[in-house]
């Protein structure tokens, strides 16, 4: 089963950042500047955990990890925006 996930993350190093943003890209939707949407099984949430956990210093980063339940039973995408709207990004991102 796979389940939804929000990953969110805050690195101190432009160097690790780039490395983090490429890693998340490989399993999810960029949403927002440090945030990703992942659909995960239970061996893809390890293994992207232990990719993240060697490119990050545990003592300077921090990468968050909000379950939003399963994805096949989890409808369709609501997200709502304050401010600036909420637009889906279907072109490139690149973190220089």
């Amino acid at each position: 089963m796979r389940t939804t996930y929000l990953v969110c993350y805050d690195i101190s190093d432009d160097k690790r950042l780039r490395k983090v943003f490429k890693t998340c890209r490989n399993y999810g939707d960029h949403l927002q500047y440090s945030v990703f949407e992942c659909d995960l099984n239970g061996s893809e949430i390890v293994k992207l955990e232990h990719e993240l956990n060697e490119i990050i210093n545990s003592t300077e980063d921090q990468v968050l990890f909000v379950s939003l339940g399963p994805a096949e039973s989890r409808g369709a995408r609501d997200i709502r925006a304050i401010g600036l709207p909420y637009i889906k990004l279907d072109a490139p991102c690149y973190v220089v």
